[in-house]
């Protein structure tokens, strides 16, 4: 029989948010890692014990902006980072992704504008989603959601690989899409369209992440090594 290793110090990983819904699955994809995870409100003061908080959907920051602001810079580690989040929270950040020479625009698409989300998990293009089922986006929404990403991560001073999801949000067709929204903080990554086979796989690519974001703040399990 196989022990588990005595000198292994598992990190301790905070979902931020609410159970159920579209993460229903995420704490078993990341036990699957070896990952350990439980859900948490963002306002838990036990937050402040963890290695790691990721925040997820479900989150009533906008209601309470300015408290979960501060709550961010608290966190000894927070996924996506503080200063990500705060200038993504704010009403301005499609200027600067326009600024970089992204077409978007922030006024409220006609009724007939479908917008068809395009999620990134580390950096990297992953799956995408209408308001009622996955989707196959063309080639070129994804270079448009690459460089509406690309631009956020410039801003920030930062490698879009350090941003462990994000989701962009896009309408119209090729050669006239235009980013409507970018969402950094706690958007929902439309697991619950997905089939079994491609949820699995896109819930191992953001497992995958969480394990790059730990072993970047010498967090991973084999940074705690006994000698």
């Amino acid at each position: 029989m196989k022990l588990a290793r005595p000198d292994i110090r598992h990190p301790r990983i905070v979902l931020a948010g609410s159970p159920g819904g579209d993460d229903a699955d995420l704490v078993a994809a990341l036990r699957t890692r070896g990952l350990h995870a439980h859900w948490l409100p963002w306002d838990d003061p036990a937050t402040l014990d963890a290695d790691l908080v990721i925040l997820r959907t479900d989150t009533d920051y906008a209601d309470r902006l300015d408290e979960f602001l501060a709550w961010t810079r608290r966190v000894p580690n927070l996924v996506n980072a503080p200063d990500a989040v705060a200038w993504n929270a704010g009403r301005h950040y499609l200027r600067d992704v326009a600024a970089a020479g992204v077409p978007t625009r922030d006024r409220r698409p006609a009724a007939s504008s479908e917008r068809t989300a395009l999620v990134f998990l580390g950096g990297i293009q992953s799956h995408a989603f209408s308001q009622t089922a996955a989707v196959d986006a063309d080639f070129e929404l994804w270079d448009l959601g690459q460089a509406g990403l690309q631009a956020a991560a410039d801003h920030l001073g930062i490698g879009a690989e350090e941003l462990l999801y994000a989701r962009v949000d896009v309408s119209g067709g090729p050669g006239a899409a235009e980013v409507r929204a970018l969402n950094l903080v706690a958007p929902s990554l439309g697991w619950r369209l997905l089939d079994d086979g491609a949820r699995d796989a896109t819930q191992r690519q953001f497992a995958l992440g969480v394990q790059s974001a730990l072993d970047r703040l010498g967090l991973g399990p084999l940074s705690h090594r006994g000698p």
